[in-house]
């Protein structure tokens, strides 16, 4: 069963979805834009009854508790922390960690940084940073597929897109077959004040605007890695999918699901579960 639990890291308090027994390995996972945790309910009760501590947390600019007001409060940097500190609240030193979209980036970053804490890395949609920068230097098609990371620094646009209920981000998501109940759980909270530009300001901070694509220095992957990616993406092309595996220096796994687009645990959550616990289940000796 899921719980609802408040976590404190970095002085600031992170609403989580918790499934499991706190003696498990941890599983930490990090959601994208314009997600919570909700994109994982598929996965995390399937991952406490495989015998994991599952931990979804909302992560900075979404959880009510931790939505500071400075742009800079979202620089990579605290971003990863943020994700650290909450596995040392939860007294792990190492632990399992799955991202998508931004939660993605977050995670390639800490297992390149931090390879000591991570037992074993997932990531679904987003490429290795080194493998999207290379992409978008040779790759026309992967630059016009991420227009929206420079159109979304000018200042207006949370206004826009929270318009007429939220009219152009539900149409976006519609399009990209999100179903339309969990269309409503990502965006009721994003229509609090603040919440949207909050989760903006990741890509204004520097976390996912054009400086983000400077990832080439990123360093390769040392850890057992599982890439997931749908080859209807509309926004990762496969260029870039395709060039991370140059970026992971350890065991790696690139699953390609056939039909499915940037918001897999949305289209095809049954598949990412499975191939998650395949993951999991290989490298169970590391706990």
């Amino acid at each position: 069963m899921i719980e609802e639990r408040l976590l404190d890291a970095n002085d600031l308090r992170f609403v989580a979805d918790v499934a499991g027994s706190p003696d498990s390995p941890l599983i930490l996972l990090l959601h994208g834009f314009p997600q919570t945790r909700y994109t994982w309910r598929g996965q995390v009760p399937a991952l406490a009854e495989a015998g994991y501590l599952a931990v979804a947390p909302d992560q900075r600019g979404y959880s009510p508790g931790a939505r500071p007001e400075r742009v800079e409060d979202y620089a990579t940097d605290r971003l990863t922390s943020d994700a650290l500190a909450i596995a040392d609240g939860l007294g792990a030193d190492r632990f399992h960690l799955v991202g998508h979209d931004w939660g993605g980036q977050l995670a390639w970053l800490i297992a390149a940084q931090y390879p000591e804490r991570v037992r074993t890395l997932t990531v679904l949609s987003r490429p290795h940073p080194a493998a999207f920068a290379r992409a978008m230097s040779e790759d026309e098609e992967q630059s016009d597929r991420s227009r929206h990371h420079r159109a979304f620094q000018d200042p207006t646009t949370a206004q826009r897109l929270l318009a007429d209920d939220c009219a152009r981000l539900r149409a976006s998501l519609a399009n990209q077959g999100v179903p339309a109940r969990a269309i409503d759980a990502y965006l009721d909270p994003l229509s609090s004040p603040g919440a949207l530009d909050a989760a903006l300001n990741w890509y204004r901070a520097g976390a996912g605007g054009t400086s983000a694509f400077a990832g080439s220095t990123t360093p390769a992957i040392k850890v057992p890695t599982l890439y997931l990616w749908g080859n209807e993406d509309a926004t990762v092309g496969r260029c870039a999918a395709e060039l991370t595996e140059a970026y992971v220096d350890s065991e790696y796994r690139f699953v390609v699901i056939e039909g499915a687009g940037h918001f897999i645990t949305d289209q095809e959550p049954d598949q990412v579960t499975r191939e998650l616990l395949v993951h999991l289940e290989a490298h169970r000796e590391r706990r």
